[in-house]
């Protein structure tokens, strides 16, 4: 089937995310046959370099053969089964390998980052109920945070274009600086910025804290908000300040996780464990390395037990259908295996060095604010702001980049790469340049 084809099937019955379809009048669909490590083919054979992880959830590339096998041999023995009153091997495991590396002993699975969002809400707030303090039922975010796009979860995202026509339909929370770095004053470095705006957040909770029970945050990069990053120093201060006023502090790691700052997670850049910055983590995208949808929140001992009773209405009431499938849970034993096995994180830390050195070339052009995140700058998310007065820009540059065969999908006037980690210094350079010259043309 040619890619004509497939775009006329698919124009007339899918209704596509995040997309007004008008628009695929003058910006055609790509119909993807088949994918192969960093590289996406489409119908006609025309390859694309997948420089944002298919919307920043494949880790190891596509078509990756140790997690295909594990989902392949999961299917020869248990597919699905309800997780209320059953239980099962992957399930287990997994549960038992994310308690270890986050220090969070309790997981709860969702199957997408939103229902992740909305099961940390619900848990912080019946946690406080069941404990006697039912009065603690708001929630604080970030200015320009983005935690996804159901009810609950759009109510502490803080991005105009999804939230304002849903406005009536959400509860309120309340909108904390941001500590992006790109909003310091000049002369100000990214660290006393970040505790400027821990103060603020002070102020804030010290005046409202019987009320609060939770501020959630993306920590160290506010990924929506065009890759806003900012100092670690940062989220030490804000679990001081939760601490003393008693306000839960949700981690939210859906996008982060998983390697991209440079350590396993983003909470331990400010700290040895997960668990000494989040009382609760919340987990999707690269947990099973984009091939099954799978969210997770994990949680600590003292939430767990404020749920613990005879009584039905003081547990946690929500589920869904496919609540820790199976094959979801194989793909990602199979993603963390990799991590094992493959000294991940360390060869990140090299090429993303390397990533950066090739990035100088971009200084030509009319940009600021080439970053990466991490202490010693190390994560696999890169990204840079272009100065233009092209208010089509970033639909002009993604049309560009695909004229380049390179998969780029810029946030405003901000160009981010955020690839497989199984890139290559040939694919490398492939991506810098096709970037040169897709900004270039968008100007």
């Amino acid at each position: 089937m040619n890619n004509q084809n497939l775009l006329n099937r698919s124009l007339k019955s899918v209704w596509h995310p995040c997309t007004q379809m008008k628009q695929h009048e003058t910006y055609p669909l790509i119909p993807i046959q088949r994918g192969d490590g960093v590289w996406l083919y489409d119908a006609d054979g025309k390859r694309y370099l997948d420089s944002v992880s298919s919307w920043w959830v494949n880790l190891f590339g596509h078509n990756n053969p140790r997690i295909k096998d594990a989902i392949k041999l999961q299917l020869d023995t248990l597919e699905h089964v309800m997780l209320a009153g059953f239980t099962h091997e992957p399930v287990v495991e997994l549960s038992e390998k994310l308690a270890m590396l986050t220090g969070l002993g309790h997981t709860f699975y969702g199957s997408d980052g939103a229902s992740a969002t909305e099961i940390a809400l619900k848990m912080s707030f019946h946690y406080w109920r069941n404990i006697g303090k039912a009065n603690k039922t708001k929630f604080i975010s970030l200015q320009n945070s983005y935690h996804g796009e159901t009810l609950g979860a759009l109510s502490v995202t803080d991005v105009a274009i999804f939230k304002d026509t849903y406005a009536p339909l959400l509860m309120q929370s309340a909108q904390m600086p941001s500590p992006d770095f790109r909003l310091a004053e000049a002369g100000e470095d990214a660290e006393t910025f970040a505790l400027r705006c821990a103060q603020a957040l002070e102020n804030y909770v010290a005046a409202y804290h019987t009320d609060l029970a939770a501020f959630i945050i993306e920590p160290l990069v506010q990924c929506a908000a065009g890759m806003g990053m900012y100092h670690p120093a940062y989220l030490c201060r804000v679990r001081e300040i939760c601490n003393e006023y008693e306000v839960h502090l949700i981690a939210d790691e859906i996008a982060v996780g998983f390697g991209r700052t440079g350590t396993m997670f983003a909470c331990e850049q400010a700290a040895n464990s997960v668990s000494n910055i989040a009382d609760f983590i919340c987990l999707s995208k690269g947990i099973t390395g984009g091939y099954l949808p799978l969210s997770a929140v994990l949680t600590t001992d003292k939430v767990y037990q404020a749920f613990y009773d005879n009584s039905t209405v003081r547990g946690f009431l929500h589920s869904h259908s496919y609540t820790g499938n199976p094959l979801a849970c194989s793909a990602a034993l199979a993603t963390l295996a990799i991590f094992e096995t493959d000294n991940i994180l360390q060869n990140n830390q090299e090429k993303s060095k390397l990533i950066q050195a090739k990035m100088q070339v971009l200084t030509d052009l009319p940009i600021k604010h080439l970053r990466t995140p991490g202490l010693q700058n190390s994560g696999m998310i890169f990204a840079f702001d272009v100065e233009t007065q092209n208010a089509q820009f970033a639909k002009q540059c993604y049309q560009a980049a695909l004229e380049q065969e390179l998969l780029l999908r810029p946030i405003a006037n901000t160009v981010y790469w955020m690839p497989p980690y199984t890139i290559n210094e040939d694919e490398i350079d492939f991506m810098v340049n096709a970037t040169l010259e897709a900004v270039k043309c968008s100007l």
